[in-house]
């Protein structure tokens, strides 16, 4: 694919998702042939430019994206339901060995980070760390052979089609807001409604007199405001980040292949290198959106009773 256009153009198309939204009537369409055509009514479609998935808004849905995570959540369900199912007390071996090791790397690190009682915090952190490591386990696979196979299907060569769903930040900050919203769904819970409430205007200033608490109640509630958008939003953009730049270096490295044999089988080698260094950004990327959700969820549990 690369030799077929430019740099820019090659690396512009690996960067965008297969977006699908509404284009209002009036819009002015250009096919990949350069042809304007202008739709007569409002039209649902799937976007032929990067301009257009920009042009449908907030209602555009990346569909790659969302493929991607379903089918890849359904495969971590499937194989540990499968496990579960088919476990036996003798010496475990392959998928059985794999999951237990997992299972209890993760059940260790929540008992070190989570002191308190609540059933779901394990099993959410074996999700997350799973589901979050196999979405970043698809960018060690080659940038262009599932995108080429999906363009052969579909009969159109210059469809859009992204298979690492943790380099949309869609995705990312979407995950990020559901932990954000089981922050605050468990600090009310835990703390009541008034405790919640307390924590953002009497926190870190508090002076215990009713006539100082009054001038420092707006700064507290400003620090805490600012500290408790922060968690979501660094949560989601760092596991953005790290894959979105992982990603960036394949796609870089895939254009050498098209510029000569020598530089082909360097970008080989140092495609492979990076990939080998890539295993260890996938396992910890996952590893750090797990254990900072569980601090998240530990933080909303704390009462400052245990202190």
């Amino acid at each position: 694919m690369a030799s077929e256009q430019t740099s820019t153009g090659y690396i512009q198309h690996h960067l965008q998702n297969m977006t699908y939204g509404k284009l209002p009537a009036g819009y002015v369409r250009v096919d990949a042939e350069g042809h304007e055509h202008v739709l007569e009514s409002t039209q649902w479609t799937m976007a032929h430019s990067s301009q257009e998935a920009a042009d449908m808004g907030f209602s555009a849905i990346h569909v790659d994206t969302m493929a991607w995570s379903i089918v890849l959540g359904a495969l971590f369900l499937f194989l540990f339901s499968k496990v579960a199912r088919s476990a036996t007390t003798d010496t475990p071996r392959g998928l059985q060995s794999f999951v237990e090791m997992v299972v209890s790397f993760v059940n260790n690190t929540v008992e070190d980070i989570f002191h308190y009682k609540n059933r779901l915090i394990g099993p959410m952190a074996l999700t997350i760390f799973m589901w979050v490591f196999l979405m970043n386990l698809m960018d060690l696979i080659p940038v262009d052979w599932l995108p080429m196979a999906a363009a052969k299907i579909a009969g159109d060569d210059h469809l859009f089609f992204k298979v690492v769903p943790t380099t949309d930040p869609n995705a990312t900050l979407g995950m990020a807001v559901a932990v954000f919203a089981l922050m605050i769904f468990f600090s009310i819970k835990e703390k009541g409604l008034m405790g919640f409430i307390k924590e953002l205007t009497l926190h870190p200033f508090h002076s215990g007199k009713i006539y100082i608490d009054i001038f420092l109640i707006p700064i507290n509630l400003i620090l805490e405001t600012v500290s408790l958008i922060a968690k979501p939003i660094s949560l989601g953009l760092r596991l953005f980040g790290n894959l979105y730049a992982g990603e960036m270096i394949f796609i870089l490295i895939a254009l050498m292949f098209s510029a000569g044999l020598v530089l082909g089988i360097f970008g080989g080698v140092l495609q492979w290198a990076w990939a080998v260094f890539h295993i260890l950004v996938i396992t910890l990327q996952a590893f750090v959106f797990m254990v900072l959700t569980t601090v998240y969820m530990a933080m909303a549990h704390d009462t400052g009773e245990d202190h």
